[in-house]
């Protein structure tokens, strides 16, 4: 019994031997890790020491912290940055859905700012601005070294007031100025109407108000449709919508699904993830989805057209989303501003991050651009103002006398559809080739 509590003894004595061996050189490094931290410290407080006693001209203290603060944040990555009180206190008006600017979401990108979409029905976009735009200067001063807030901040003012960017756009040959007045940007989170048979949500923005609209938006849709039996689809369209709160994307999602995973988001450390299910119900009862997606699709957008691409909810239709694929926590600070965090990528269902890839849609469709030049020049020849005469329009023709009367009115009325169909192609050919996929469903379930 001595014996093997001696041997006993003697194992702890070797694994305390060990322990120290191993421990003593992982203690050193870590002292000295905090020991070189403490001396940038230093450094930094030396710095800050010389500024405000050396520099050309007298600094505001705070000024200083705060841009030390911005330029730390803004290291990392595109997203993080430093929230002034004034700046905290505007995004938190934001998500409520009315804000002041020129309606444009942007990110930074090799030192200029980069157009991420224009927000419908705001001063940028009735002005033509596009997703994919770089500003490159702001009433003639150049944005090039800035950080994205103080970019930003160059362009807010007074309501009313106008502004001058220069824009270079792939394609142009010369950067060109914009004009824009500045003007309150009242948010219309979802905009629903109907073409043909078909149901359109317009998904611009994700804030507090986004599920609220869009579920009122389809009963009303429904309801002037004579009952969810008269809908062959849904367009769900969130081309040029930045992006927004993450629970509403979730939402939104979980709407049209009746069970699996929406999205999880994983942090550096394993424990940190969350994974976000959908509940029973799907407010569309089963009916086809079509998602539209661009360029200026982004973050939230690309959560929900991820999700109902994963589960086969969906066919997603357009151009390669933007790729935001990072969550970003926003941490209150003790002077009333706030720090923007990337604390987080989110992966769809599959287990695919979107990170710079985006969402590859399941049919590509490009939106042709509108040259006014060649439009004119056709009214000008006569192809688009004068229609084609056919055997009706000459005098004395025969009438057909194998239809009844009804027969040749749904003739008409079914005519007079694909011509609307026609136009919505030379006003929308996207959301046309969208509606069109909604139709070909459709038919299909019929002959099933």
């Amino acid at each position: 019994m001595r014996k093997f509590v001696m041997a006993t003894v003697g194992g702890i004595a070797a694994g305390v031997v060990a322990s120290t061996q191993i421990a003593g050189p992982l203690l050193a490094q870590e002292a000295a890790k905090s020991g070189n931290v403490y001396e940038q410290l230093d450094l930094f407080g030396d710095i800050f020491e010389r500024i405000r006693a050396q520099y050309v001209e007298e600094v505001d203290a705070e000024d200083l912290v705060e841009a030390a603060i911005n330029g730390m944040l803004t290291s990392l990555d595109p997203h993080s940055s430093y929230l002034s009180p004034d700046d905290a206190a505007a995004m938190r008006v934001q998500t409520r859905g009315e804000f002041g600017g020129l309606g444009i979401e942007v990110t930074q990108e090799e030192g200029f700012v980069k157009v991420v979409s224009p927000i419908d029905g705001t001063p940028a976009d009735e002005a033509g601005i596009e997703a994919g735009d770089f500003i490159t200067h702001v009433d003639g001063e150049s944005v090039l070294g800035l950080n994205l807030d103080e970019a930003v901040e160059m362009m807010r003012g007074p309501v009313g007031s106008e502004i001058i960017i220069t824009v270079v756009r792939e394609g142009e040959p010369e950067p060109f100025d914009v004009t824009l007045t500045r003007d309150t940007i009242k948010l219309t989170a979802v905009r629903s109407r109907t073409e043909g048979a078909s149901v359109i949500l317009r998904v611009t923005t994700f804030n507090d108000q986004t599920f609220e609209n869009l579920e009122a938006g389809f009963e009303k849709e429904v309801e002037a449709a004579g009952g969810i039996d008269k809908i062959n689809g849904i367009v769900l369209d969130l081309r040029n919508n930045p992006g927004g709160l993450l629970t509403q994307a979730i939402k939104v999602a979980d709407a049209f699904l009746d069970e699996g995973e929406i999205v999880s988001t994983r942090g550096r450390n394993p424990q940190d993830g969350d994974r976000f299910n959908a509940t029973e119900g799907d407010l569309a009862d089963g009916l086809p989805i079509v998602v539209l997606i661009n360029g200026g699709s982004a973050s939230a957008s690309e959560i929900v057209a991820g999700a109902l691409q994963d589960h086969h909810r969906g066919v997603v239709v357009g151009t390669k989303s933007f790729g935001k694929g990072s969550v970003q926590t926003v941490m209150p600070l003790r002077s009333e501003g706030a720090m923007r965090l990337t604390t987080a990528r989110y992966y769809t269902p599959s287990g695919r991050s979107i990170q710079a890839l985006g969402v590859s849609p399941d049919i590509v469709v490009a939106q042709p651009r509108r040259d006014p030049a060649a439009e004119t020049e056709e009214d000008e020849n006569g192809s688009t103002s004068r229609a084609l005469r056919s055997e009706a329009d000459l005098r004395g023709s025969l009438n057909n006398d194998s239809l009844s009367e009804d027969e040749i009115k749904q003739i008409e009325e079914d005519r007079a559809k694909a011509e609307a169909a026609a136009a919505l192609r030379e006003e929308d050919y996207q959301l046309a080739v969208a509606v069109d996929i909604l139709k070909g469903l459709s038919v299909l379930d019929r002959e099933e």
